[in-house]
């Protein structure tokens, strides 16, 4: 039984649509798992101290991650082991592991040789913390997550090129599932380090998927000491990803230091905050990037005319569905807290400020998916410095407009506006809106900076996007409108008090204002709401194949 139950899992997936409908499924349970593993951290350590130093802690190790261990990924791997003979795969895999493991574990050695001094200058608040012992230990642990993570990426480009996208799906399930763990387990009697334990778990399983696709392939791969010569050309070709890669974990790491020195618990609602917008983006963003990557690719330079259809087509897309959940998220922004987020230590003012949290993040959603998108589109034509200088600007910026938020004029002026904007004036710590307000502004600049950069690629390209944006703007209206008429209705009904309640209250609301939309962009005669009507109708109609998409190889890992 077990052995019929691992031939399953390691059999490779022929189909498309099948590979295609599995990956989907898995990405969902992953997701799911990460939303879990988010109301662990807030039911057993709320708003706090502990939560603070654990998301800080992950930001150093991020950053190696972005910096040095994309330098290696599958998205180069891919095209180079898709045809080459098992002993050229075996011989550049030896080369591409060792390299990651000798330079990466070089780098992260030093760093974890200095460890309290780079941490203390870039948290000084958290030098005099009951827990500086464990932050330190912690971070250390979390500096061997690159090594793991990036050797994954590296055997991972066989389990893609095998077609066992079972075993590929199923790794960050995985990987949440060893943080749970470490949490709930082994942060009781190891205190911080326990959750690194955990997080450390989770990467060797993530890791360990890949074995079964390597063995199946009969490589031979082995540590060496890595020549200039294989390696060059694919560090060459992977330096402009990793370092617009690494401006996005930098800007991250700026800002979640500048909230370190504001109150209690804000660096953890910032960050959960965050990670609750990161699931839209992923469902809508992240999906037409990767879904419009090959297309993008192959009609490069053969099509262009096909490459700006393409092109515009997502962009659409991107705007209109991103509008329509604005205005959801603005109104349901408390209850989907509340039903994530909101148990245990995870209190009534921590609740209140991730919602606030959120919805200055969500109107940055469409921003987000659209540097997505060019940046992919910017690759697809070989101009692959041009996004991180992108990156770099939009970095500069941000942490710029940050700094200028927090000066005394701000706090005393705009900082009050803002927090009474979102209802959280009388809430303790709502200095933490600013820095969100400024990354939400730093993704528009970045974004409206990559449009005007393509204008010549795809003429006509932001004149496009406005049909969509006023259309979606009006939609998300109607039906924030009708979501807010819902739960007003509701809330006269039935006390807030418990959980089955606010999520009854929530998905009501929820259901009804995407109803609402549909109606009004059917109203409207919407082109993209009939795309998705006509590509549903395909997907489901008796007898029809859709033509889905398999992520591209370069996808980052997303937790």
């Amino acid at each position: 039984m077990v052995g019929n139950l691992l031939k399953r899992i390691t059999a490779p997936v022929r189909g498309v649509h099948q590979a295609a409908y599995l990956l989907a499924a898995l990405t969902l349970a992953s997701q799911l798992l990460a939303l879990l593993r988010d109301r662990t951290f807030a039911h057993l350590f709320g708003a706090g101290p502990v939560l603070d130093l654990y998301y800080a802690a992950f930001k150093v190790p991020d950053l190696v991650f972005a910096l040095v261990s994309s330098l290696v990924s599958a998205y180069i791997l891919i095209p180079r082991i898709t045809n080459a003979s098992r002993e050229e795969t075996g011989a550049l895999l030896s080369q591409s592991l060792s390299f990651l493991v000798i330079g990466g574990g070089i780098i992260c050695l030093v760093l974890a040789i200095f460890a309290p001094q780079l941490l203390f200058s870039i948290y000084p608040e958290f030098a005099h913390s009951a827990h500086r012992g464990g932050f330190v230990l912690l971070t250390r642990l979390l500096l061997i997550q690159p090594l793991l993570l990036g050797a994954s990426g590296v055997l991972g480009s066989v389990t893609q090129v095998e077609r066992q996208f079972l075993l590929f799906a199923l790794a960050p399930v995985l990987y949440n599932l060893g943080i749970i763990f470490g949490t709930v387990v082994l942060y009781p009697r190891y205190g911080l380090p326990g959750i690194g334990y955990g997080v450390i778990a989770g990467s060797v399983l993530y890791l360990s998927t890949n074995v079964p696709a390597v063995l199946r392939a009969r490589l031979t791969v082995r540590l060496v000491w890595p020549r200039l010569k294989a390696m060059m050309p694919i560090v060459r070709d992977s330096v402009p990803r990793s370092l617009a890669l690494g401006m996005d974990s930098f800007t991250l790491l700026f800002l979640t230091a500048l909230a370190a020195r504001l109150s209690s618990g804000s660096v953890s609602v910032f960050t959960l905050a965050g990670n609750l917008e990161n699931v839209p983006l992923s469902l809508i963003g992240g999906s037409y990037a990767v879904a419009a990557f090959p297309a993008l690719s192959k009609h490069a330079f053969s099509d262009r005319e096909e490459f700006a259809r393409v092109l515009s087509s997502s962009a659409r897309h991107i705007i209109l569905w991103s509008m329509v959940l604005l205005g959801l998220v603005i109104v349901l922004r408390a209850y989907l807290v509340r039903v994530i987020l909101g148990s245990g230590a995870f209190g009534w003012n921590a609740t209140r400020l991730t919602a606030a949290l959120l919805a200055l993040f969500v109107v940055g959603l469409a921003a987000q998916g659209l540097v997505l998108l060019f940046s992919r589109a910017l690759y697809a034509v070989k101009q692959s410095w041009r996004p991180f200088l992108y990156q770099l600007a939009a970095a500069l910026f941000t942490a710029l407009v940050a700094l200028l938020f927090l000066t005394p004029f701000s706090r005393e002026t705009f900082a009050p506006w803002l927090a009474h904007l979102l209802h959280v004036d009388d809430a303790a710590g709502s200095l933490v809106l600013m820095l969100a307000f400024a990354a939400t502004l730093g993704e528009v600049f970045l974004a409206a900076w990559a449009t005007y950069a393509l204008r010549k690629t795809v003429p006509g390209l932001a004149k496009g996007l406005v049909r969509p944006l006023v259309q979606g703007a009006a939609a998300a209206a109607v039906a924030g409108a009708a979501s807010y008429s819902v739960l007003a209705l509701l809330g006269g009904l039935a006390p807030l008090n418990t959980l089955p309640v606010v999520f009854a209250d929530s998905l009501l609301g929820g259901v009804t204002g995407l109803a609402v939309a549909a109606l009004s962009l059917f109203l409207m005669r919407n082109a993209e709401f009939f795309d998705i009507v006509g590509a549903l109708y395909r997907l489901f109609a008796r007898g029809k194949k859709s033509e889905v998409l398999v992520p591209s190889g370069e996808e980052p890992v997303q937790f």
